[in-house]
C-alpha cells in the first residue's frame, strides 16, 4: 500500500479510521480547481449524494466510492446497533444500501460491478457463518483490494498505452479520465503520465468538456500539478487543431464498453472520434476490464444519464441562457467502435474487431477466482 501511496500525486477516495470513527474521504472534485477540498463522509447517504452531485466522479473511483459506502453503511449500523444484528438484517440492509448506489448514475457498470462484487462477499461469508464484526472487515477488505486492483490496472494501462505514444507527440484528450477519475494514475491520462515520466516530450490538447467544463477545471489542473505541458481549447476547436496537423493521437476514457466495442463515455466524445476518423488520427479507449459490460450487445442498449438542464443552461451557476429556455443534458453519448483505433486495458491492447474483448474478461475473472480460492 505504501508504494501506491508514493507513486499516486492525487489520491481521491479512501478508507480512513481513527478515535472519531469510521469515513469515507474523498476529494471534492466539484470545488476544483478553485479550491482543493477533501469531504469526511460517514453515512451512506453522503456518500450518494457525493457520486450523484459529482463530487466523485470517473467510473473507476465511482465503482471505488460505492464499495468503501457499503462497507462503511455496515461499520456504521453495527455501531449503532451493538453488533446484535441477525444475517437476514445484514443481507437486507447491504440490498437496500446497494439499490441507493444504483440510483445514483445509471451508465457508469463500474458502479454496478463493484455493488455486485462486494454483495457476493457478503453473501459468501455469511453463509459461512461470518460474525457480523468479522463481516464489516472483510468489507472494508474487499473495498480495499478494489481500490488496488483499480491502482495497479491503471499503472498497466499507462504502460501498454504510453506504447503508442511517441517522443515529440501532440495528444487530444476529452472530459477527464486521470487520477480523479480512479483510484490510480486514471485511463486515459495514465499513457500520458508514463511516457512523460519515460522522458518523452509530449504536449496535451484539453478540450473544455462541456456543460460541467471537466477538461478545463480538472484535467487541465492535474496534468498541470505534473509538469506535462497542455493547451485548454473549447469543445469546438477540436476538428481546427485536428486540421492543421499537429495532432497525432486521441485519448479518452469510458464509463462502458459493449461486448461489440462499442464506448459510452462522456458526451461530446462520440464527435471527436468522427473527427479523427476524418483527419486519419489514432483514436484510443482506455480503461479497466471492469468496464467492459459483456451483457451489453451494443451501445445501442446503454443506458444513458439524462442530468438536470441547468447545467446547460448555467456555468457555476451563472445563468447563460434565456430563462425557461428548454434544454437537453444527456451526459454521455456511444461512439460505434468502427471509430476506435483499440482499447487498451490493463491485459493488453484490443484491436478491432473486439471479438478479443469477451477472451480476455474472462481469462481475467479465471485469474480472480483462483486468486480467491487460494
Amino acid at each position: 500500500m505504501s508504494d501506491r501511496k508514493q507513486t499516486q500525486g492525487v489520491r481521491t477516495v479512501w478508507w480512513e479510521e481513527d478515535a472519531s470513527g469510521a469515513a469515507v474521504r474523498l476529494l471534492d472534485q466539484s470545488q476544483l480547481p478553485q479550491q482543493v477540498v477533501y469531504l469526511r463522509l460517514t453515512h451512506e447517504q453522503e456518500v450518494a449524494e457525493a457520486i450523484k452531485s459529482l463530487k466523485v466522479r470517473g467510473a473507476p473511483a465511482i465503482g471505488v466510492t460505492a464499495a468503501f459506502g457499503l462497507a462503511l453503511s455496515l461499520h456504521r449500523l453495527l455501531q449503532e446497533q451493538d453488533g446484535a444484528l441477525s444475517p437476514g438484517a445484514i443481507q437486507q440492509h447491504l440490498h437496500s444500501v446497494g439499490e441507493l448506489f444504483v440510483q445514483t448514475r445509471p451508465t457508469a457498470v463500474n458502479l454496478f460491478w463493484a455493488i455486485d462484487r462486494m454483495q457476493l462477499c457478503a453473501e459468501l461469508a455469511i453463509n459461512d457463518h461470518c460474525s457480523p464484526h468479522d463481516l464489516a472487515q472483510l468489507l472494508r477488505d474487499e473495498a480495499q483490494l478494489i481500490a488496488d486492483e483499480d491502482f495497479d490496472a491503471c499503472m498497466s494501462i499507462g504502460v501498454y498505452g504510453a506504447e503508442l505514444i511517441a517522443d515529440g507527440d501532440t495528444l487530444l484528450t476529452h472530459c477527464n479520465a486521470g487520477a480523479l477519475a480512479t483510484a490510480g494514475w486514471g485511463t486515459a491520462l495514465a499513457p500520458m503520465y508514463v511516457a512523460h515520466k519515460a522522458g518523452k516530450h509530449i504536449h496535451v490538447f484539453v478540450d473544455e468538456t462541456r456543460p460541467v467544463l471537466q477538461g478545463a477545471r480538472l484535467t487541465a489542473w492535474e496534468l498541470q500539478q505534473e509538469g506535462i505541458p497542455l493547451t485548454l481549447i473549447t469543445d469546438n476547436m477540436v476538428g481546427h487543431f485536428m486540421h492543421r496537423g499537429g495532432i497525432k493521437a486521441v485519448f479518452v476514457g469510458a464509463d462502458r464498453i459493449a461486448a461489440n466495442g462499442d464506448v459510452a463515455n462522456k458526451i461530446g466524445t462520440y464527435g471527436v472520434a468522427v473527427l479523427a476518423q476524418a483527419h486519419s488520427i489514432p483514436f484510443y479507449v482506455a480503461a479497466p476490464l471492469s468496464t467492459i459490460d459483456l451483457n451489453i450487445p451494443s451501445g445501442n442498449h446503454i443506458p444513458i444519464e439524462q442530468r438536470d438542464p441547468s447545467e446547460v443552461t448555467s456555468v457555476r451557476g451563472i445563468s447563460i441562457a434565456p430563462p425557461g429556455i428548454q434544454a437537453a443534458n444527456p451526459a454521455f453519448d456511444v461512439t460505434p467502435h468502427d471509430y476506435i483505433t483499440a482499447i487498451v486495458t490493463e491485459r493488453g491492447i484490443i484491436r478491432p474487431s473486439y471479438v478479443e474483448l469477451r477472451r480476455v474478461c474472462s481469462n481475467s475473472e479465471n485469474r480472480k477466482s483462483r486468486k480467491q480460492v487460494e
